[in-house]
């Protein structure tokens, strides 16, 4: 069985040849994806044997995770575990990850913080921010997942194959949760404690938040246009239709046009009406577009 380790890395100098050779003693192969990096991570990478796929600039995590993924497949590997190049991973819990994949019980494995022990090393306001991010991530595909940010996973040739992410950003890790359960592959969780010492994460909470959140509004978007524009289209209807009906009330009472409320009325009830048609022609492409495939 070829197993392989894919690290994504952005001027990890200081870790990656560490990282490399305590994978390399495990006896799995190495893929790193350096995605623009200014330092010698490239050369690093390269003199310790890792096979090396670099971003000529700096494109986004989900970019590096793309590039792995698609040179997983090239290589025909089995198994791809992910596995962040800053320092806060163990190398000794990948044997953890692998194992519910060998044995076939599950398509995708997370390394999950909020497992064990793990949690009660987390910083208070990552745990806040990461729990946060984990809720609104779940919100569309009713994930029942803790940890759905986390870098460290294991995937099966079945998931490699039939999930083609496409996020750049940090949003990749809910796209690929989303698209997973969409093709019913299971995923299971198992604890993992993450090194939180010393300046490791280079990861911009704010921005990983943002990516997440628009990442999960695209996906809902596209796959449940009715829902995502036609509920917001109904209610704007409603409320301009109840506006009319007060400009209406008023006019006929005491023939003056409330300037505020007509206003209200008429621009609800386009808002409305462009909703809805969103709705519909959308959900009609995404059909035609599915039964053609």
């Amino acid at each position: 069985m070829k197993i392989v380790i894919g690290l994504p890395a952005f001027n990890e100098e200081k870790n990656i040849g560490r990282i490399i050779s305590e994978i390399q003693d495990l006896g799995h192969s190495v893929i790193v994806c350096n995605d623009g990096s200014s330092d010698q991570t490239s050369n690093i990478a390269k003199k310790m044997g890792a096979i090396v796929i670099n971003h000529e600039r700096n494109i986004g995590y989900g970019a590096a995770i793309k590039s792995l993924f698609k040179k997983a497949s090239e290589i025909n590997a089995d198994i791809l575990v992910t596995f962040d190049a800053d320092g806060q991973h163990n190398v000794s819990e990948i044997k953890n990850v692998i194992a519910p994949l060998t044995s076939n019980i599950s398509d995708i494995v997370i390394g999950s913080r909020f497992l064990g022990a793990g949690e009660e090393k987390i910083p208070k306001y990552r745990k806040f921010g990461i729990k946060a991010i984990t809720k609104i991530s779940s919100l569309s595909q009713d994930l029942n997942i803790k940890d759905t940010q986390s870098g460290f996973r294991g995937y099966n040739k079945k998931a490699l194959d039939v999930i083609d992410p496409t996020e750049n950003g940090m949003g990749i890790s809910t796209e690929i949760l989303m698209k997973a359960s969409k093709k019913d592959l299971k995923t299971v969780e198992i604890p993992i404690v993450i090194n939180y010492e010393g300046d490791t994460s280079i990861h911009n909470p704010a921005r990983h938040g943002i990516s997440v959140v628009l990442s999960t509004m695209k996906f809902t978007a596209l796959e449940h246009p009715l829902k995502f524009y036609g509920i917001p289209g109904l209610v704007f209807l409603i409320v301009g239709l109840f506006f009319i009906v007060w400009t209406l009330h008023e006019f006929s009472i005491h023939r003056t046009i409330i300037t505020n409320i007509t206003l209200i009325a008429v621009g609800s009830t386009i808002l409305g009406t462009i909703f809805l048609l969103t709705s519909i022609m959308l959900y009609s492409m995404v059909s035609l577009i599915r039964e053609q495939k």
